[in-house]
């Protein structure tokens, strides 16, 4: 799948919406997101969904705020097929219509392969918060205490670009 055949869209129904409440739940542990200490629900977000083939292949969540938006949620189905970059600059040209120029990703201290690639992308680590997720699991007990490649999921680091 080349990029150009990725159509990105606005969760535009019922059945969209659905979708994006079940890959929360499934990916993420619910509706709920934390991030330094900010609750993020489904419903107060914004979504742009990924499809290729009529089918739906990834979606990415943010909020636009004045002087700081953040992205909260980027899913893919299938990596290496350039859904998560297309999803991306499409949040970031979002965000940049709505006035706003500071752009943050939030991932956590194990995810690895998410810091290579949102750095490849332009960002920059510009924040880390020590034991961020051992305090958002007083508010949301799902998050696991290991993540990718068994690593204690403890810090939040936190990554920006301008856009």
């Amino acid at each position: 799948m080349d990029r150009s055949s990725i159509q990105l869209l606005a969760p535009s129904n019922e059945e969209d919406k659905e979708w994006l409440r079940n890959l929360w739940i499934t990916e993420w542990g619910g509706e709920l997101m934390i991030s330094r200490g900010r609750q993020f629900y489904l419903q107060d977000v914004e979504a742009v969904v990924a499809w290729a083939d009529g089918v739906r292949v990834g979606a990415a969540t943010y909020q636009v705020r004045r002087d700081e938006s953040e992205l909260t949620s980027l899913n893919v189905m299938t990596s290496g097929q350039g859904i998560g970059s297309a999803l991306l600059a499409a949040v970031e040209q979002l965000v940049k219509q709505a006035g706003e120029n500071r752009f943050i990703i939030i991932t956590t201290n194990d995810n690895m392969d998410a810091l290579r690639f949102y750095q490849r992308l332009g960002y920059r680590i510009s924040s880390i918060y020590i034991d961020a997720v051992t305090e958002s699991r007083k508010s949301k007990p799902s998050i696991p205490l290991l993540g990718y490649y068994h690593i204690p999921i403890r810090d939040e680091i936190e990554l920006e670009k301008m856009l």
